[in-house]
């Protein structure tokens, strides 16, 4: 039997927000599966933020974590100022300017593991290998990965190989930014494999306590903009109707403490969760998400055909993300409390409304989108 030596594949993401590296994270695992001759590629996956200074790092994620959290609407501003500044700008050619710091770790990881091609997750190393393509510091191929249902100018970059874009309304935006039609492929954003698995909602919510007949909410994230995750969640609970609720707190465990409080005044209505690695199967579970409308937590929604109402998101790209839910009927938007309030139970009360997100949902949801990556970039279509 002829021994085919599978392609290696390098991802680079930037740990600043969780989406980027998720999304990497899906294409590495893609990766790593058995086409029936071994993996499809040998696959690695680094964060650029540790190859750079500390005070960098702390400046480009503490200070966007920071930014998003406590003043959105500047960062809405910056956002929006960057992607219309002239590309010879004094804004464009100072970020450029930092950008460029501190990557000689970088470029020395990159040639120990000799990648025959790189897909990036995230602007800044998209940026960073554009300069070091031109000036022959680098030969194998670079891919860019958006993972937004928006495009910001600081994804686009000279010498690319190509790009993978959500929707044919990104592809259209890329193609008006000068980048080629041919090195643009509409794939959708890569979600984890565990996303394109026919999961059993029976089997799932009675492993978790859940009565799978009944309408299921669940509430996913820091709830930013709406109050605690327990004020939300009490809040909830008190609507009317038969509905069992879900609340993921992560790694909050203050805020899983309060729900569990919570849960005991409420029993057999609230799961309250901490941070699990089973969140498909809890999304399985549920007939409806609130949540932020982060690129990858919403293109995980839409692959399982989940309505979602989401909930105060930041200008910039999680605003343009909304829209485009919006404008696809597969979400509402809660700006408050009261709005979710209303939200919540206009959707109880017209579940054929319901239905038609769900099936809006799936329409959209491409949660083979790490296998039409993966074909694009080894040369397969795979």
């Amino acid at each position: 039997m002829l021994h085919i030596t599978p392609k290696k594949i390098l991802i680079l993401s930037v740990s600043a927000g969780a989406g980027h590296m998720r999304a990497a994270q899906a294409i590495e695992a893609y990766a790593a599966q058995d086409n029936g001759q071994g993996p499809r590629a040998i696959a690695s996956h680094l964060d650029v933020m540790e190859f750079v200074t500390p005070a960098f790092r702390k400046m480009y994620t503490d200070f966007y974590i920071k930014l998003v959290n406590k003043a959105p609407a500047l960062w809405g501003y910056l956002y929006h100022a960057t992607n219309d500044a002239p590309k010879d700008s004094t804004m464009q050619r100072l970020r450029r300017g930092v950008e460029r710091l501190n990557t000689r770790a970088l470029m020395a990881k990159i040639a120990a593991f000799a990648p025959d091609a790189i897909v990036c997750t995230h602007f800044l190393p998209a940026e960073l290998l554009s300069r070091a393509l031109r000036e022959h510091q680098l030969a194998c191929p670079v891919w860019v990965q958006v993972t937004d249902f928006d495009l910001h100018r600081m994804w686009v970059h000279d010498h690319m190989q190509g790009y993978f874009a959500a929707t044919d309304e990104v592809a259209f935006r890329m193609r008006h930014e000068g980048i080629a039609a041919e090195r643009i492929h509409v794939t959708g954003i890569p979600v984890m494999p565990a996303f394109a698995k026919a999961l059993d909602r029976t089997q799932c919510a009675q492993a978790f306590g859940l009565d799978p007949a009944r309408k299921t909410i669940l509430l996913m994230g820091g709830g930013a903009g709406l109050g605690s995750l327990d004020t939300i969640a009490a809040r909830l609970l008190a609507l009317a109707g038969d509905f069992q609720l879900i609340v993921l707190a992560g790694k909050n465990a203050a805020a899983l403490a309060a729900l569990q409080k919570l849960a005991a005044q409420y029993p057999g209505r609230l799961l309250a969760q901490g941070f699990t690695s089973e969140v498909e199967r809890l999304m399985a579970c549920a007939d409806l998400v609130i949540t932020k409308p982060g690129g990858l937590t919403t293109s995980e929604c839409l692959a399982l055909g989940l309505p979602m109402i989401v909930n105060s998101p930041i200008p910039g790209q999680e605003e343009r993300n909304a829209d485009y839910l919006l404008e696809q009927g597969v979400a509402l938007k809660a700006f408050d409390g009261v709005t979710l309030e209303y939200r919540v139970r206009h959707l109880l009360d017209h579940p054929e409304q319901l239905q038609s997100m769900h099936e809006k949902a799936l329409a959209l949801g491409r949660p083979g989108a790490a296998i039409d990556v993966l074909g694009q970039v080894l040369g397969t279509q795979a």
